[in-house]
C-alpha cells in the first residue's frame, strides 16, 4: 500500500511547523554586512589599483621562479652522473 499525502504551505510556515529556528533577521544582518564590505573594497576593483596589485605579484612570481629554476639546476649538476 501506497500513501502520498501533499501539504501546501510556505517556506515559513513549514520551518515554524518543524520546530527550526527564524534567521530571517540573522540573514538580513548577514547580507547587510556583506554589501558593506563589497562597497568599502570597490575601490580595489579601480584599474590602476589592480594594475599595482598585479605588477607587485608578477616581479615577485619572477623572482620565486627564477630562484626555482636556479636551485633545480645547482641541484642537477651536483647530482652524481650529472652534467
Amino acid at each position: 500500500m501506497k500513501v502520498t499525502i501533499e501539504i501546501e504551505c510556505t517556506p515559513v510556515e513549514a520551518r515554524t511547523f518543524m520546530g527550526l529556528p527564524d534567521v530571517t533577521t540573522l540573514n538580513e544582518h548577514m547580507v547587510g554586512e556583506m554589501q558593506a564590505r563589497m562597497d568599502s573594497n570597490m575601490a580595489a576593483l579601480a584599474p590602476d589599483e589592480l594594475m599595482k596589485n598585479w605588477m607587485a605579484f608578477g616581479v615577485g612570481a619572477q623572482e620565486q621562479f627564477r630562484k626555482l629554476m636556479t636551485t633545480a639546476a645547482v641541484s642537477a649538476v651536483n647530482k652524481p652522473g650529472g652534467k
